[in-house]
């Protein structure tokens, strides 16, 4: 199993975790563990008053999108997933829709209007060790689906979480509704 450009859908026993109501996009997934940035719950802190905490000067309305809460692992550290684009040297392909990358000079090259189309910025990440997901996912703790860079990148951050689920067949509001009832 490799879940590697996949979407993991918190299922309702995670209530109360971290993980409660997330979609987690997995960048990274081997016998060593899995890594994965949230891209379902927004900070209050945008791009824009990030990159200004940066010293970096922009004046592009679309990047008042927030910063996403991306896991409970290094929160200080930033991430950015973004389309491809011409510089991708600091960027770990993913999928050919979706880069990976810790470096500052993506956020740069937006600001120059020579970066992706689109970006998601998250601070912090989702690990796991060795086997530790293939164990959730057993205990039904996730629902995996294969990503769509149209809901990574394209969908609101509340529809997320639906889209993804509707991927696989399942309503999550009828799931949540159902849940604890035999």
């Amino acid at each position: 199993m490799n879940l590697k450009n996949h979407f993991l859908i918190a299922m309702p026993g995670l209530s109360g975790d971290y993980f409660a109501n997330t979609l987690t996009y997995i960048c990274e997934h081997n016998d060593d563990g899995a890594m994965g940035i949230v891209v379902n719950q927004p900070s209050d802190v945008s791009i824009l008053e990030m990159l200004a905490q940066l010293n970096l000067q922009v004046d592009k309305r679309w990047l008042e999108m927030p910063v996403l809460l991306g896991g409970p692992v290094s929160r200080e550290r930033g991430f950015v997933l973004h389309s491809p684009y011409a510089k991708t040297d600091h960027s770990i392909e993913i999928s050919q829709d979706v880069f990976l990358s810790s470096a500052l000079e993506v956020l740069t090259d937006v600001t120059e209007s020579s970066g992706p189309d689109h970006v998601l910025v998250a601070l912090g990440y989702a690990g796991w060790q060795g086997g530790q997901l293939e164990d959730e996912i057993k205990r039904n703790a996730w629902l995996t689906t294969e990503a769509s860079s149209e809901i990574l990148f394209a969908t609101d951050f509340d529809q997320r979480l639906d889209q993804a689920a509707g991927l696989v067949g399942v309503d999550m509001r009828a799931l949540l509704a159902s849940a604890g009832h035999g």
